[in-house]
């Protein structure tokens, strides 16, 4: 459903409470959808997740309207201080922040780094784990992990490294 329209929204994920689904995530493309948060977060019984793509502030009225985890891909936020006011506002409303990396946003790869043995699946980890010392250096632990590729295996790799490089879900 559209977020922006409640009754919808609410109804599915009523329909989802019903059938066992104990989360749920919505889409956050507007601001719109964003101030709505909380109207959904009152007649549901599940935590409700910010997906936020690009924009900071969404991430930040998301927070404001209550929801109990946000959604984010710090590269595609933009600055190191906008990812901060995230990362701040969530620590302040004590609720954790997904770092999502996937191949496509991946600032630094190149095939000379692939040529050197640098995959794909490494990159991502070493991007995820810059994100993490980021965020801890701003004293914040409340962190979920989201490593992704195009190609299945790659992905896995990259799981399976991360794995045995942090202690983060």
């Amino acid at each position: 459903t559209d977020t922006c329209d409640v009754y919808a929204t609410v109804n599915q994920i009523k329909q989802l409470e019903d059938v066992g689904c104990e989360l749920v995530r919505v889409a956050v493309p507007n601001i719109e959808s964003a101030k709505v948060l909380n109207k959904i977060k009152k007649q549901i019984k599940i935590p409700l997740i910010a997906d936020i793509h690009f924009d900071w502030r969404l991430a930040l009225e998301a927070i404001d309207q209550g929801v109990d985890k946000v959604r984010i891909n710090p590269a595609n936020i933009g600055s190191k201080e906008k990812v901060k006011q995230i990362v701040l506002s969530a620590k302040q409303a004590r609720i954790p922040i997904r770092i999502g990396i996937n191949s496509g946003s991946l600032k630094n790869i190149s095939y000379k780094n692939v040529a050197q043995g640098f995959s794909l699946d490494k990159q991502m980890v070493q991007t995820a784990l810059d994100y993490i010392k980021m965020f801890e250096d701003w004293d914040f632990h409340n962190i979920v992990l989201s490593v992704k590729a195009s190609d299945v295996l790659t992905t896995i790799q990259a799981y399976r490294l991360l794995s045995k490089n942090t202690k983060y879900p």
